[in-house]
């Protein structure tokens, strides 16, 4: 069984991570975890997280993954004893110190973070001998690499496909700390690569009107998911707790259909239709990263090419109400828009928004205000948690 792992930055994107097909998620609590900025989730938030999950039979993982300084070491055994009470299913964990004191205090399973850079059988083995119950590989390996290294594996072997990659390895960067006194390896990152930069020999400018940046392109392997297959890889793991409720919708929707087409025929027909649809959420430019070669410029954001997903995500259905379909609003929509409706397990459909209403079925020619409840006459069947997009044609 191969789980898809998604992301989850608070407990509705968490909830539609599970119904649009992720077999687990990741989260971080308000402590210990390397994105600070997400929402991130109290003892209590986790603790109904991993009780939406069980009911589903889907697991739960808490990232407690910082490097840790001195004075972040009070109070983690009283927040591990915490956590194990909430019933998660595992921790992903960075610092040997926390690693060690997890094992002695608590029965918590052990996932070893990608900080560590797991690159090789020796450093696999290290873990698997510490108690790691999954080591998460560094995201430098490629195939042939990640191959070699599940051969010799006696845990399970967790591997990124989809989402932000780092410009150094697996993440453990000073820039951000130069720059704006921001740890990234404490859940501070700035992103100083993505920043745009002006390049000087000298006195010289020679960067003229085209900022430079260093960052990569995301990561994404739709056409490499039957290879991973393949290999063994026990979990394929989705990158973005600080994106979108549409993002992770539509990415962790499309893995699901990619993994569960070529488990059921050995194949998959038409990769461009799966890649096409990514592209209705992603804001930034993709590669492959290190699983195919070693990235080549082609492969790194040089120049500013951050662009506009292909459709915006302008509402998700919550209710049935006089026959109208409830939806809440998330961004500006009007009368004769095209729109396109998606739901877990069903293929994006088109219509025209004929007319608009407010709940008292007072007309509107557009829907203007973030959460705004308007009713909609839909022409296909839909549910509780399908989004809308804009169509931008």
């Amino acid at each position: 069984m191969i789980e898809l792992l998604a992301p989850a930055g608070d407990l509705e994107k968490l909830k539609i991570a599970y119904l649009y097909g992720a077999d687990a998620c990741f989260i971080g609590g308000q402590e210990y975890s390397l994105r600070a900025r997400a929402s991130n989730f109290s003892l209590a938030q986790i603790k109904e997280g991993a009780e939406f999950a069980h009911s589903l039979g889907k697991k739960l993982y808490v990232t407690t993954n910082i490097i840790p300084h001195n004075e972040n070491l009070a109070g983690f055994i009283t927040y591990l004893k915490a956590l194990e009470k909430t019933k998660i299913d595992g921790i992903i964990v960075a610092s040997p110190y926390l690693v060690e004191t997890a094992k002695k205090h608590t029965k918590l399973p052990i996932h070893i973070s990608t900080q560590q850079s797991v690159l090789n059988n020796y450093h696999l083995k290290y873990w698997e001998e510490k108690g790691a119950e999954r080591i998460v590989l560094g995201r430098e390996l490629s195939l042939l690499e990640i191959a070699e290294i599940k051969k010799h594996a006696k845990a399970e072997i967790e591997a990124f496909i989809h989402g932000g990659m780092c410009s150094s390895y697996s993440g453990r960067c000073t820039l951000s700390n130069t720059f704006t006194l921001r740890d990234a390896n404490r859940g501070g990152c700035a992103h100083s690569c993505r920043w745009d930069y002006e390049i000087y020999d000298g006195e010289n400018k020679i960067s003229h009107n085209i900022p430079f940046s260093m960052g990569s392109k995301d990561l994404q392997t739709v056409s490499l998911i039957p290879k991973l297959i393949e290999i063994g890889v026990n979990s394929l793991k989705i990158e973005g707790r600080m994106k979108s409720i549409h993002y992770i919708a539509t990415v962790v929707s499309v893995y699901r259909q990619v993994i569960d087409e070529y488990l059921k025929t050995g194949q998959i027909a038409d990769f461009s239709i799966y890649e096409q649809e990514i592209e209705k959420a992603e804001n930034r430019e993709t590669a492959s990263g290190f699983l195919v070669h070693e990235p080549t410029a082609a492969g790194q954001l040089y120049q500013n090419s951050i662009r506009k997903p292909s459709q915006t995500f302008v509402g998700i259905v919550v209710g049935k109400d006089q026959g109208y379909t409830v939806v809440e609003q998330r961004n500006h929509f009007k009368v004769g828009d095209t729109l396109e409706i998606f739901g877990p397990n069903k293929k994006a459909k088109k219509f025209v928004v004929e007319n608009i209403y407010t709940e008292d079925l007072s007309l509107l020619d557009a829907a203007r205000h973030p959460k705004e409840l308007v009713l909609l006459k839909i022409p296909f069947t839909s549910d509780n948690y399908d989004m809308l997009r804009l169509v931008n044609e």
